[in-house]
């Protein structure tokens, strides 16, 4: 059974994006970004909900020309990997992505049954869809020092509890990485 992985850079106050929609935030240093790139490689498939996938798909494809060589690298893997993207607005994806409008929910069982690797989930939203369903075995959290105020939170309001336990820390200049294993 392929594991499931939420991942996301967020702030003290749990939020991924400030009230505009911006990340800027959470840019990584050159240590952040290899150690990012290092864990996608491993990632076999990419879950992304509509907004995730615009704002990726905006960027990565056409990074600028000054682009770091991690950045490059990340474009790269991030092109190339296998993605599902789920939206019930989108009709068309692209850069090796296929689209689901329908039942989120069913997809990623029948994805996590196909294999043993590992999945990743990018999107708040879609996240919060599965949780209930305990499809997440593992979060992690990329704590920035900075505290927003509202925005988009990582974990929207939920109708139970969601036992974690800690299994890993790691700190980098700009975050302080939280692993956490679902109950």
């Amino acid at each position: 059974m392929r594991r499931l992985i939420y991942s996301f850079g967020v702030s003290l106050d749990g939020y991924i994006a400030d009230r505009d929609g911006n990340i800027d935030w959470t840019d990584p240093d050159e240590e952040l970004h290899q150690f990012h790139n290092d864990r996608y490689r491993e990632i076999e498939i990419s879950l992304h909900g509509r907004r995730l996938y615009e704002l990726m798909a905006d960027y990565w494809p056409h990074i600028p020309d000054d682009a770091t060589p991690i950045e490059r690298e990340f474009a790269e893997l991030w092109t190339q990997k296998p993605k599902v993207v789920f939206s019930r607005t989108l009709t068309e994806v692209h850069w090796n992505s296929r689209l689901v409008s329908e039942n989120a929910v069913d997809e990623i069982r029948t994805l996590k049954a196909a294999g043993d690797g590992v999945m990743e989930v990018g999107g708040a939203n879609l996240a919060a869809s599965l949780m209930p369903h305990g499809l997440i075995d593992e979060y992690q959290l990329f704590v920035s020092p900075v505290v927003l105020g509202g925005g988009t939170p990582m974990f929207p309001p939920s109708d139970k509890r969601h036992g974690l336990r800690l299994v890993e820390t790691r700190a980098f200049a700009p975050a302080v990485m939280l692993r956490y294993l679902a109950d």
